[in-house]
């Protein structure tokens, strides 16, 4: 007899146990038994998750490279005027990189092969420092550049350099100078301009310049950083106002060169110093005369 109150099956509300057979009590043993556990589906997690990372280790590290190693121990090497070279240090452990790349102001210059760890380059600028980097590349990757070597190419001697250019000439006299007349002024300063003969390096030179408001070229020879030449020029006129005729003076100029420096990729002189005597002759007009007289003058420039 079923109770009114309750409908047929389970009380609602109530749990229902799994299908398939109980567990069997505590104690119970037997080749039939069946072991359960509530921590079964911990175990099968435990073991998919080691089941991964074998596969994931299997699967990925074969394909893992090693990675590019910066390149260290930048040092420079012999150099010269217009040469200079370095060298660095390859990976202490794996793989040597394909090659080197060479970079100068951040630009890549040159490469050299990966079995390579010196680099030498010429056509440079004397007395010029110059700034490198290098970076190793392997299988199309690229490692960090290296820290930044600077490395100066050698100063040549002074006597080396090249005698060109436009010159603002200090001009001093330092005898002679009461044989001028209408001047108290024992200094002023005139424009030159030095052309050398040769199209590089120094050599021979073509000398323009003024004096007393007059122009007079001379060729001037070279003899290490010393440059001398004599030439005749009408820088003085003999007579009054109105009625002059020109002095055939004799200016004979030694320079020597004191500095150098380094412009566009040559070695110029920076500055000179020496001095100029010029001697003039008895000249005379059909109603005057001038005495012969000699003035001692210093002469400088710089850039």
């Amino acid at each position: 007899m079923t109770n009114p109150d309750w409908p047929d099956g389970p009380r609602h509300g109530a749990a229902s146990l799994p299908d398939g057979p109980a567990d069997p009590p505590p104690g119970a043993s037997g080749p039939g038994r069946r072991r359960w556990s509530r921590g079964r589906g911990g175990y099968l997690a435990v073991a998919v998750v080691l089941l991964a990372l074998v596969v994931g280790v299997l699967i990925w590290a074969p394909w893992r490279k090693p990675p590019v190693l910066q390149p260290t121990g930048l040092a420079a090497g012999p150099r010269t005027t217009s040469a200079v070279s370095f060298h660095w240090s390859g990976p202490g452990t794996g793989p040597s990189p394909d090659r080197y790349l060479i970079l100068h102001n951040g630009k890549v210059i040159s490469s050299v092969p990966g079995t390579v760890t010196t680099f030498h380059t010429t056509g440079l600028a004397p007395d010029t420092a110059y700034q490198y980097r290098v970076a190793a590349v392997r299988g199309g990757i690229r490692s960090a550049p290296s820290t930044i070597l600077t490395v100066n190419t050698k100063s040549p001697p002074i006597s080396a350099a090249r005698w060109q250019g436009r010159w603002t000439v200090d001009i001093r006299i330092t005898k002679g100078a009461g044989a001028l007349r209408g001047t108290g002024a024992t200094g002023w300063t005139e424009g030159w301009r030095t052309s050398p003969a040769c199209a590089s390096g120094p050599c021979t030179v073509q000398l323009t310049g003024g004096l007393n408001r007059q122009t007079f070229t001379a060729t001037l020879t070279r003899a290490g950083a010393v440059y001398t030449g004599t030439t005749k020029a009408d820088v003085f006129r003999c007579g009054r106002s109105g009625s002059t005729v020109p002095v055939k003076s004799t200016l004979t100029i030694r320079v020597t060169v004191t500095s150098a420096q380094p412009v566009k990729g040559a070695w110029l002189a920076g500055a000179w110093r020496g001095q100029m005597e010029i001697s003039s002759p008895y000249t005379s007009g059909s109603t005057y005369y001038c005495k012969a007289f000699k003035l001692t003058t210093t002469i400088s420039a710089s850039f």
